[in-house]
């Protein structure tokens, strides 16, 4: 990752220390930040307007109300679900229940402020999904091709052998949790956290996301039927997606609060700009020991 100070010193160029402006991200990886984020948005929103039409998650290649789902959310009455296998948990008033902008009862899994559009219309829904999802799909293909030729992947991502250690790995997760985060040049290195986290999105659960959304498709289906056999199925594939889409907001939820806990403003800044000023140093007496 090329660094550079804010300020041209004179005499022998030095490795930028904490409190330098330097270029932490590329421009490629910038574009695609953002449009992967709106991307995500709408398509989270429309895929929760989606699984309204038929709040119920299955197994196998069939699916219909008879059939026994893994995952629903419901209503019984006044009253409003969520049922994960044997487990239930009342969710009225945010899921399965709930009142709309005009004070009237809805019946629906989510709720209208949480859906594209706001308004029940699952042909609408589907048409917002389908249009962001074209967005996702060749915006990941273009950042791949790009962290080819800039070696990005090769530079940033590749797990060396020290860093799969346990106690390494137990050593960043402690840091985090007492929210002791990297200081100088070393926060211009992604750590292994920052590793397993953005590989997992990256190479998996990204391209499950748009692979078992091509399985859903009824002509994708018919024209590739290798996807419902890798997936198991026509509904196996909609629940994988929506595991995927879970582990997606979790990470973009998790992500948000490392960025406010980290310093919102340096860090959006890194991002649009592609400029971060480094951290400063620690204390002498504050610095971690070898390792």
């Amino acid at each position: 990752m090329d660094a550079a100070p804010d300020k041209a010193a004179p005499g022998p160029v030095t490795d930028p220390v904490g409190g330098d402006l330097v270029k932490r991200h590329g421009l490629a990886t910038r574009l695609w930040h953002w449009a992967n984020a709106g991307a995500l948005i709408v398509m989270l929103m429309s895929g929760l307007m989606i699984f309204n039409a038929h709040p119920r998650l299955y197994w196998g290649e069939y699916g219909a109300n008879p059939d026994p789902a893994w995952f629903e959310i419901g209503a019984r009455g006044d009253r409003g679900f969520a049922r994960l296998g044997r487990v239930e948990v009342e969710t009225t008033g945010l899921l399965g229940v709930w009142r709309d902008k005009a004070g009237a009862v809805q019946r629906r899994a989510f709720p209208h402020w949480a859906t594209i559009p706001s308004g029940y219309s699952l042909a609408d829904a589907r048409i917002w999904h389908l249009a962001f999802a074209w967005l996702l799909s060749l915006g990941l293909a273009l950042f791949m091709i790009a962290s080819l030729f800039n070696r990005h992947f090769k530079r940033d991502l590749t797990i060396s052998r020290a860093e799969v250690r346990p106690s390494h790995v137990w050593h960043d997760i402690k840091q985090h949790a007492r929210l002791r985060f990297p200081t100088g040049v070393e926060a211009l290195r992604y750590n292994i956290l920052q590793k397993i986290s953005y590989a997992a999105v990256i190479f998996v659960l990204l391209p499950l996301v748009i692979l078992t959304g091509l399985t859903m498709s009824p002509a994708m289906a018919s024209g590739w039927s290798w996807l419902l056999d890798i997936f198991g199925g026509r509904q196996s594939a909609r629940s994988l997606h929506f595991i995927a889409t879970v582990g997606l907001a979790g990470f973009t939820v998790l992500h948000l609060v490392m960025v406010m806990l980290g310093g919102q403003y340096n860090e959006v800044r890194s991002m649009i700009s592609g400029w971060y000023r480094l951290p400063k140093d620690r204390a002498i007496g504050e610095k971690e020991p070898l390792r």
